[in-house]
């Protein structure tokens, strides 16, 4: 795993970026369905900062912003998006399918479609990230001639898979699970949530 990163000065001042995971989200565990949605802006700034990593790769080139941008894009992508599906796979979709409404049945099994589709991007996108970030300075131009046409045509597929993707949770199945549990089920949804996230000794 690449190791952690502090975004520097340029970064900031050319490709305006907050980074996910680098402050603790307003939600907390107490809360998991509001916890879901804070992961979904933390989505939403790493599909940014991804986007204008694509803008800046173009107009500038492969310089230490543009490495850096790679790295968190691919840290967040990597290691906080998996536990978020896990949540909606384990607590959101099951309410879905267990409602008893055919439609949102489908919904669900839409939503995991989307998930399987999500994986088999990020395993193409992920290492191109990678190829970004370690880049030795002086194979930049190499490195990006190489690499930017298939990293440009799988940013956009993830980016537009999530744009469509999101809203689906959002709007529909968060809430439709979240009125099909009761107090006690949704404080140990977030107990679980919380437990999985723990460092394993």
């Amino acid at each position: 795993m690449l190791p952690p990163m502090r975004p520097s000065a340029a970064l900031s001042a050319v490709i305006p970026v907050s980074l996910p995971g680098w402050s603790a989200p307003a939600a907390g565990f107490d809360d998991p369905f509001a916890m879901l949605a804070s992961c979904h802006d933390r989505v939403q700034r790493s599909l940014s900062l991804l986007r204008r990593l694509i803008t800046h790769l173009q107009s500038t080139g492969l310089d230490a912003d543009a490495r850096t941008a790679a790295h968190d894009v691919w840290r967040y992508f990597e290691v906080a998006a998996p536990a978020h599906h896990q949540d909606e796979e384990r607590h959101v979709l099951p309410r879905l399918r267990a409602s008893g409404d055919p439609w949102l049945a489908a919904l669900a099994q839409r939503i995991e479609n989307d998930h399987r589709e999500i994986d088999a991007i990020w395993h193409r996108l992920g290492p191109l990230l990678r190829e970004v970030h370690e880049a030795a300075p002086e194979r930049s131009a190499d490195a990006l001639e190489a690499t930017l046409p298939s990293l440009r045509r799988e940013a956009d597929a993830f980016v537009e898979l999530h744009d469509r993707h999101i809203p689906l949770e959002d709007r529909l199945a968060f809430p439709s699970a979240r009125e099909r549990m009761t107090p006690a089920e949704r404080d140990a949804m977030g107990a679980e949530m919380a437990q999985r996230r723990q460092p394993r000794r």
